[in-house]
């Protein structure tokens, strides 16, 4: 069975949980066993109220994350190190045994070209630190590959599965994201297949970022294929329902993503259950 998760874009812009909570009844009906909280500015979260509710819930957690704009992980590891510190503090803090997302790397940030050999290299001795930073809070560090508009980084799950061999540090995982496949893959099926022997966590997302199913995602290839692989963890629903403003401008999300939003729970976690049943998935 994959633990079925929620992102809580879906809900809120930023972890709100007197916002989130009144939805727990709901969403613990809809078979969420995890959240995903996501960690923009580390310092708002309140790790112990959060921890509580985790547990009052038993649902898991996990945070991710996009660096800030102003970091840069080739020219200034040491300032990208420091505020992912914090950040691990947090993960641990709250329960969590991994922090996700595009920890490499600011979301929305290109440099119009291929990556260069010293960007690779530059990227791969900071997440060696990094690593080894979370590693030392008991973590797993996830890297997601983002499609060409967002990064020019890290773009598929080939790509990250060669940074993590060269990396050479066993608790980075892939964290792949259908989203970003269905722009950047040949197919899901060379994509998962790819990722498969690191892969650690799945964002399952329309291609509009909008409510599963009534998109142009094709729901029955991405769920065989991620059964075809024998891919045991979490497969979290995100939508970009509600989106902070420090990321919205590098996610490109300037619009509603669905006419009715709540539409994205009601509608979307019960389509994504019944697509993952269909290929042999067990959601909850």
């Amino acid at each position: 069975m994959n633990v079925f998760g929620l992102h809580t874009f879906a809900i809120a812009p930023v972890w709100d949980l007197d916002l989130i909570e009144p939805q727990m009844e709901r969403l613990k009906g809809l078979g969420i066993g995890l959240l995903e909280i996501p960690l923009l500015r580390p310092d708002e979260i309140d790790t112990l109220r959060t921890r509580a509710f985790a547990e009052r819930w038993n649902v898991e957690l996990i945070p991710s994350l996009g660096l800030p704009a102003s970091l840069d992980v080739v020219a200034r590891p040491d300032e990208a190190l420091a505020f992912l510190e914090p950040a691990f503090g947090v993960c641990a803090a709250v329960g969590s045994g991994a922090l996700g997302g595009v920890t490499y790397g600011t979301i929305g940030k290109t440099t119009g070209r291929a990556p260069t050999a010293g960007e690779i290299d530059g990227m791969c001795r900071f997440l060696m630190r990094a690593a080894k930073a979370a590693r030392a809070h008991g973590l797993k560090l996830g890297i997601e590959p983002c499609n060409r508009y967002e990064t020019h980084l890290i773009n598929r799950g080939v790509d990250a599965a060669r940074i993590i061999e060269r990396v050479g540090a066993d608790n980075i995982f892939i964290h792949l994201d259908t989203y970003h496949m269905h722009i950047e893959e040949e197919s899901f099926e060379a994509g998962f297949r790819a990722a498969a022997p690191y892969l650690g966590y799945v964002h399952v997302s329309e291609a509009n970022r909008g409510v599963p199913g009534r998109g142009m995602l094709n729901w029955a290839a991405c769920m065989k294929a991620i059964s075809e692989i024998g891919y045991s963890g979490a497969i979290t629903l995100e939508s970009m329902n509600n989106v902070d403003v420090d990321i919205a401008g590098g996610l490109a999300v300037w619009r509603p993503v669905a006419e009715n939003p709540d539409d994205v729970i009601g509608v979307g976690l019960p389509f994504l259950r019944e697509e993952a049943r269909k290929a042999g998935l067990q959601l909850g």
